[in-house]
């Protein structure tokens, strides 16, 4: 009888010791993709407001133009996780590279469509006279920054498979602070205004891209594993990212229908969204480090035949989940006279941004169990209920946020919108997480 206990606590302390070893690595790693934006945000801010909101519109563009292909990450992460658990490593980096090289071809389709397309999506954002000029040139400009961007994910996703985490960290702070630089030293001091920032992101994320390459052509090398493009290894890497796909872009429907509601509430509630946005994604990254140690650790555990081991794990990742939106929405709330000021001087942007924040912050704890799930069916695979589970978010989110123009509340009422957004995916999330059945053990799914 004394020794249950202690035998459940030593458990939960081995869970603990794989979490924070790859969540720590991740959480730096994550955290550094929405500061690219936010540095974009506090540079691109102090040039005035109509910069501000054209960066708003085509920031969320370049997005959604990237974010819709995560399964490069998220999709590898699971699949080689589970090779790796099987002990078949040479096969794990096998299947890492036809990601690669998936995100290699989608990227070139991506920027073929958006450089034409710029003008036009910009106006089907809404976006005013003044702001759309500033939109268009940051779009094209950063578009081209599209495969170099994929590749990243792709690759990032081999090595948190393999549970490195550490790699992708070191990769990212270069980045961030090569990026931090180019856009100060573009913008001001080559004068290039709004076309400085997006060249100053096109130049750091291709850095970074190139030093993941060396990383896992080194790694192939060593493990064996071809380098050439498998036509069938790229099918089956399309093939098992598509439900996911689906699952994202339904969440970036969301958050795209955000920002058209936003811009056509005006420039002052536009740009206040973008900074919102800008802070909720890093709160958002940062919570989802737990949920990519889960990615990794629930993987391995399944390819290893331990289903026991993956509820354990998925459990101790809800608690963290939980004491990490708790204590970042306590941080918001504290921290936002100081950081405030840093994006915008506009005192109208300032007093529409104060209330919509608070929201942001007391809905952190709902973030926290959202972003942990959601790791832990990729780590699993379960791609088919996450597409189905973000279908119906949409559905009820949609019609909620389109009315907020017409019924009024401002940006507040967008939140709380997102809110409801959050609950909803939470819903789905946690049932499925109880009903057991995605836990499906073996090297594949």
């Amino acid at each position: 009888m004394t020794q249950a206990p202690a035998t459940s606590k030593a458990i939960r302390r081995q869970h603990d010791r794989e979490i924070v070893s790859l969540a720590l690595p991740a959480f730096g790693a994550l955290v550094a993709e929405p500061l690219f934006l936010m540095v974009d945000s506090a540079v691109v801010g102090h040039l005035g407001t109509p910069q501000l909101a054209g960066l708003a519109i085509a920031a969320a563009l370049l997005t959604t133009a990237v974010s819709v292909f995560v399964f490069l990450a998220y999709a590898t992460t699971a699949a080689v996780a589970r090779r790796v658990g099987a002990g078949e490593l040479q096969a794990a980096i096998r299947q890492g590279m036809d990601g690669i090289w998936l995100a290699l071809l989608l990227g070139a389709a991506v920027v073929a469509v958006t450089v034409p397309a710029a003008p036009w999506l910009i106006d089907l954002f809404g976006a005013s006279d003044t702001a759309a000029p500033y939109a268009i040139t940051y779009l094209r400009i950063s578009s081209l920054g599209i495969p170099a961007m994929l590749v990243v994910l792709a690759a990032t996703g081999v090595l948190r498979g393999l549970q490195d985490t550490r790699t992708p960290l070191y990769v990212a702070i270069g980045g961030f602070t090569a990026n931090a630089v180019l856009n100060v030293t573009l913008v001001y001091g080559a004068d290039l205004g709004i076309a400085g920032s997006a060249w100053g992101t096109v130049i750091a994320q291709c850095g970074m891209a190139a030093v993941y390459l060396v990383v896992v052509v080194r790694g192939a090398r060593r493990h064996g594993a071809s380098l050439r493009p498998d036509a069938a290894g790229i099918r089956a890497s399309a093939q098992a990212g598509l439900p996911l796909l689906v699952r994202t872009l339904s969440l970036r429907a969301v958050l795209l229908i955000a920002t058209a509601v936003a811009a056509r509430l005006g420039d002052a509630e536009v740009a206040a969204h973008q900074i919102i946005l800008s802070l909720w994604s890093l709160t958002a990254f940062a919570l989802d480090a737990i949920a990519i140690a889960g990615q990794a650790i629930i993987g391995r555990y399944l390819g290893a035949n331990d289903a026991e081991g993956a509820r354990q794990v998925c459990r101790r990742m809800i608690q963290w989940g939980v004491v990490s939106g708790v204590v970042l929405g306590a941080l918001i709330i504290v921290a936002r006279p100081l950081f405030i000021p840093l994006f915008t001087s506009d005192t109208a942007v300032q007093d529409t941004l104060l209330p919509a924040l608070l929201v942001v912050a007391i809905s952190q704890p709902i973030s926290g169990v959202v972003f942990v799930l959601d790791g832990v069916l990729m780590g699993a695979g379960d791609g088919p209920y996450l597409a189905w589970a973000m279908l119906l978010t949409l559905a009820v989110f949609a019609p909620v946020a389109l009315m907020i123009p017409t019924l009024g509340g401002g940006l507040t009422a967008l939140w709380w919108a997102m809110t409801l957004m959050m609950s909803v995916r939470m819903a789905t999330l946690w049932l499925r997480s109880r009903s057991g059945r995605w836990i499906v053990t073996g090297a594949t799914r």
